[in-house]
């Protein structure tokens, strides 16, 4: 398994999330509405909306889960969050970086990952990732990544808005 990178900018970068105000904030109905949604819509057992901390990952929405937090090394959405694009895993088991991460060996065991970065708008800090995640493996159709993205946008217009 590889640990999540760290970018060079990740200072600067924590600095801009920290002013943000995000962390630890309670459930909020317009997040939620959206991660439920990416799940009904693509057919996924689990989506969220994943704020990258120094440390750890923390879920300010996710739905098909009952956790909050994780650790940013061992987080898909730590590698995701470094992509220029859309990020996808079809299958687990076939990727050295995931094999043997422990989201993939055990509970919840993680066969798809698809995430892509959320922004700050004003700097182009990434602050977290939006991602959906299966039990099993899959490839996401053309009209699928349409969807994904659409509700992507949404979600960091939400994490934009003051």
């Amino acid at each position: 398994m590889k640990h999540a990178p760290i970018p060079p900018n990740d200072e600067e970068r924590l600095k801009i999330l920290h002013q943000k105000n995000i962390l630890d904030t309670p459930a909020e109905p317009r997040f939620d509405e959206l991660t439920k949604l990416a799940t009904t819509l693509l057919k996924v057992p689990i989506a969220a909306v994943s704020i990258i901390d120094k440390d750890r990952e923390w879920f300010k929405s996710c739905h098909g889960l009952n956790i909050k937090e994780g650790p940013r090394a061992t987080s898909f959405c730590g590698h995701a969050m470094l992509a220029s694009d859309l990020f996808i895993v079809e299958d687990t088991l076939q990727d050295e970086r995931f094999r043997d991460n422990p989201q993939v060996m055990g509970y919840p065991f993680i066969r798809f990952y698809a995430g892509i970065a959320l922004h700050e708008l004003d700097s182009g800090h990434v602050l977290g990732v939006f991602c959906v995640k299966d039990t099993n493996p899959r490839k996401l159709s053309t009209k699928d990544i349409g969807i994904f993205l659409d509700i992507a946008k949404k979600v960091e217009i939400e994490l934009n808005k003051p």
